[in-house]
């Protein structure tokens, strides 16, 4: 059992130590970090699980030529295969106001990819060496009636 609540400056080490498990190579830094939970605009949501943060979702409200963006979204691994990431993932759009959200994601993730094509997500582009280590990126995009 989890729930979904605003993650806040307060959760800044929680979401650092979250970040390294669940993008070692691709990390953001600890100033990037605090920029998602201060910067305004920004949709920035945790799963808690028994006061434990099991996962985050950040994602910019909307722009002038209505796409959004998810910028980034991860799983604890003991969470995992638990629902956290289609609850991160739905409670973030349902705060997008544009009709088209994206997300990139790395091209071995295929966990994560079934997961967007099941809720709706479908492959846009290719980046070529967008990741570290020179991994490509899979942008994936959803359109929705607004």
């Amino acid at each position: 059992m989890f729930t979904i609540e605003t993650a806040t400056i307060k959760d800044l080490f929680d979401l650092r130590n979250l970040e390294r498990e669940c993008f070692s190579l691709d990390a953001w830094p600890m100033f990037d970090l605090a920029g998602v939970l201060l910067l305004p605009g920004i949709i920035r949501l945790k799963a808690l699980a028994n006061h434990e943060m099991a996962g985050f979702v950040a994602g910019d409200a909307g722009n002038a030529k209505g796409v959004c963006w998810i910028s980034t979204i991860g799983v604890a691994q003991k969470f995992r295969s638990q629902g956290v990431g289609h609850a991160l993932l739905q409670a973030c759009e349902d705060k997008m106001a544009a009709p088209e959200i994206r997300l990139t994601v790395r091209k071995s993730n295929e966990t994560a990819i079934q997961m967007y094509i099941s809720n709706g997500y479908h492959i846009l582009e290719t980046w070529s060496n967008y990741y570290n280590g020179g991994e490509d990126g899979i942008v994936m995009r959803k359109l929705r009636a607004r």
